[in-house]
């Protein structure tokens, strides 16, 4: 057991470190233990804080109460609750907060419970389960009836949390969350967006964006909201926080609000737009430094790779396929992995290659076989539950697999340097790995020359665009959903003059020969990057 002798004075993370050294990191996984850094903790007490009436807080996913001790060690005539499911967890904090009468602790799931009661403050860390991890889904009717709030099974448990606890806010009291900020930019956050701005609750997002992990568990991409249910403001102030030296202009507006200063990080409540993606709030966007832009689903369309459900059984090498006697005709030719794919142009000879190395590049075609051998191959399957998985069961028959052609260019689906778009020049099929493009084909616009446009999308100008609309995640990690591609802009193609779309397409033909025959580039994609810039930039 973890000792504490005066609670107030346990105003550090080694209540947490003590934990941890005595706790699996398994079971800490197993129930989502990302532990807050108590600097930030206090940070979030000193919202709470300000509500000059609070008497009555909340904490919905208490842990080992490191909110509780931030905010016990500057106020001590409180009354605070807090709930957890853990039963390793809550007997721990229940011989911290032995000697205190100020701590109610209950061993119950916060979001089926407690619904009745409201609260001065609210701050909290939530659980950060995708939703289809969750046990009970029966939450998502509770949220419906009580909140009449329809969330699809795509939410993340976290955005549940914050919508109760909205719910739960007396008139005038606080709430503090720190939570990942990808909501921000994901369709299933629209909902929590809708709520914020529907209450006029929220106040103040701050954003992390540290190039580094500087606190242990935390998430560089976290962010921390601070709301309030009053009526001194209608303004929502965005702020993003690069180093740790930044909290302390945030802990300045904390003590000035309501009157901190308007600027161009400030915004009205009913301005704000639940449906787009926040990050044009907080973010300079590099897509207005050019003019004459459309949506990239005017040129393209972008879907996922396809999607087997158990790629270890669905994908064969050469030699898988003779071991099970699986004949040429009953696969497709396939990029299984990403890191077979090195350059931005796959060709024939790189297929080839991968073949050689006995590399994943077959996909199971067995629709309507009767082929003896692959009709074994099924029964293997569904002996060893192959059928029964979530994607596979949902299929009829289990093993159909998306029906589409290889789509001409690939885009990677994870980033750390940019977005990476391949030409497909193998013409072969591939999985979630990569997202397909489609190049659109219609007689009701100009179709643009699929040279141009993978010219373009090799350029720097491209991924700047682009970035205004992708997901970040931690260590500068970048994700890019069909959708994602789908909505963001693009420079009009379709206004280049003849004689520039040549001067492009000799200078990509260079380029390309340049990447074939591993061959030093001379400047070719700095040449291309600059027709665009000098056409389209508005700097």
């Amino acid at each position: 057991m973890i000792e504490i002798k005066d609670i107030s004075q346990a105003t550090d993370n080694q209540v947490e470190k003590d934990y941890s050294k005595i706790t699996s990191l398994e079971h800490r996984r197993k129930f989502a233990q990302f532990f807050t850094p108590f600097q930030l903790a206090t940070l979030m007490a000193d919202w709470l804080l300000g509500n000059k009436n609070l008497k009555t807080v909340l904490e919905p996913a208490f842990g080992l109460g490191v909110f509780s001790r931030a905010l016990i060690s500057k106020k001590s005539d409180l009354s605070i609750k807090g709930f957890d499911i853990d039963e390793k967890i809550f007997a721990e904090s229940k011989e911290i907060f032995n000697n205190t009468s100020i701590v109610e602790l209950h061993l119950k799931d916060y979001m089926f419970n407690d619904w009745n009661n409201k609260y001065d403050g609210i701050i909290c860390n939530p659980p950060y389960f995708k939703f289809h991890d969750y046990d009970n889904k029966t939450i998502l009717n509770e949220i419906k009836n009580r909140l009449k709030i329809k969330l699809s099974g795509f939410t993340n448990l976290y955005t549940l949390f914050l919508l109760k606890s909205i719910y739960q806010l007396n008139p005038n009291g606080r709430l503090a969350y720190i939570i990942p900020s990808e909501f921000l930019n994901s369709d299933y956050g629209k909902h929590v967006k809708s709520a914020l701005t529907k209450n006029n609750v929220l106040r103040h997002i701050v954003v992390f964006d540290f190039e580094e992990n500087i606190f242990d568990d935390a998430l560089t991409t976290a962010c921390i909201l601070l709301c309030s249910n009053d009526n001194h403001n209608q303004k929502v102030k965005f702020s993003t926080i690069k180093e740790i030296d930044d909290l302390e202009l945030i802990r300045t507006y904390i003590s000035e609000y309501p009157l901190y200063s308007i600027d161009d990080s400030t915004f009205n409540n009913n301005k704000l737009e639940p449906k787009v993606k926040w990050r044009k709030y907080y973010q300079k966007q590099n897509g207005i430094r050019y003019k004459n832009l459309i949506p990239f689903s005017s040129a393209a369309k972008v879907v996922r790779g396809i999607a087997t459900g158990a790629n270890e059984y669905f994908t064969f090498s050469k030699s898988k396929a003779n071991q099970y006697g699986i004949d040429k005709k009953y696969l497709l030719p396939c990029i299984c992995k990403a890191v077979d794919v090195r350059d931005n142009f796959f060709t024939e000879d790189n297929y080839h290659s991968l073949i050689k190395s006995d590399r994943q590049t077959y996909l199971l075609n067995a629709n309507d076989s009767k082929d003896e051998n692959v009709l074994k191959y099924i029964d293997f399957g569904e002996k060893t539950g192959i059928d029964k998985k979530y994607l596979t069961a949902n299929r009829t028959p289990w093993y159909s697999l998306e029906n589409r052609p290889p789509s001409p260019i690939w885009v990677s689906v994870f980033n750390r340097s940019g977005l990476k778009f391949i030409r497909n020049e193998a013409n072969i099929f591939n999985l979630t790995t990569f997202h397909c493009v489609y190049p659109v084909q219609n007689s009701l616009f100009d179709n643009i020359n699929i040279d141009v446009l993978f010219a373009y999308l090799l350029t720097d100008i491209a991924r700047e665009i682009f970035e205004d609309n992708c997901r970040e995640y931690g260590n500068g990690l970048q994700k890019f959903e069909p959708n994602d591609l789908n909505k963001a802009m693009m420079l009009d193609l379709t206004l280049l003059d003849k004689k520039t779309e040549n001067k492009i397409i000799e200078l990509y033909k260079k380029y390309r020969e340049t990447v074939i025959n591993k061959l030093t580039d001379d400047g070719f994609l700095v040449e291309i990057n600059d027709i665009f810039k000098n056409k389209y930039c508005q700097c």
